[in-house]
């Protein structure tokens, strides 16, 4: 009787151990259980400052002087789409960014409205230069617009708001991309400035582990149930 007693008690504590195993496991899975990627690349989003902006705010890209409301609507919208083509370019260290397929999804689903504001201001330079030395000049103000959004120092930064834009401008319906553009052009432009990241503010209480019920054999009943006097020793 007594060996079957103890080999119930030894059968009891490796079920108790198997539980309280599980228990935990469980627990850290809770916690640590992968969410759906966000791309995010700060712990705290740095402000850069968004807000609505017209084409022929400075701060958009190069100046087209003399340029017609239309052509400064064309002029914010290509710059907008330079702006996610070298993200496209720059920001492919991260697969969750989906900076390549995201920027050919947005020519394919805004070609003609792009279409129509590569025509703007081929013909504004045209209008304003003459046709030779205005084709010339376009060319110069393409590459040039490139090159402005071309950075290092603001990777990070750049690359979370340019892959944002791209996803907000997936889901923005054709022909109104230059309303994304009045929107986020400024925060664009902003992110090319270098951020840094927060330092978190370190809490001890922020994740608290289960506490563990004692092991010993004469805290449990024949049922496997924690016997009062071990409580205490539980909480």
């Amino acid at each position: 009787m007594r060996q079957a007693r103890r080999k119930r008690l030894a059968e009891g504590r490796d079920m108790r151990k198997w539980r309280i195993t599980a228990l935990i496991a469980a627990s850290v899975a809770g916690i640590a259980a992968p969410q759906a990627a966000s791309a995010q690349m700060f712990l705290t989003a740095p402000d850069f400052r968004p807000g609505p902006i017209d084409g022929s705010d400075p701060l958009v890209g190069l100046p087209i002087p003399g340029a017609t409301p239309a052509e400064y609507r064309a002029h914010l919208l290509w710059n907008l789409r330079a702006g996610l083509n070298v993200a496209a370019l720059q920001c492919q260290f991260s697969t969750y960014l989906r900076a390549v397929p995201n920027y050919n999804g947005i020519l394919a689903h805004h070609s003609i409205e792009l279409a129509s504001a590569y025509t703007a201001l081929n013909n504004y330079f045209k209008r304003v230069h003459g046709a030779v030395k205005g084709q010339k000049l376009f060319d110069d103000y393409s590459t040039a617009t490139y090159n402005n959004f071309s950075t290092l120092q603001a990777q990070y930064g750049f690359c979370h708001i340019a892959t944002n834009i791209a996803k907000a401008a997936l889901a923005t319906p054709k022909g109104d991309l230059y309303l994304l553009a009045q929107r986020r052009m400024r925060e664009l432009r902003n992110s090319l400035v270098p951020a840094y990241d927060t330092a978190p503010v370190y809490n001890p209480y922020a994740i608290r582990l289960t506490a563990l019920p004692p092991l010993q054999a004469d805290c449990w009943d024949k049922k496997d149930q924690l016997l009062p006097r071990c409580y205490a020793t539980a909480a």
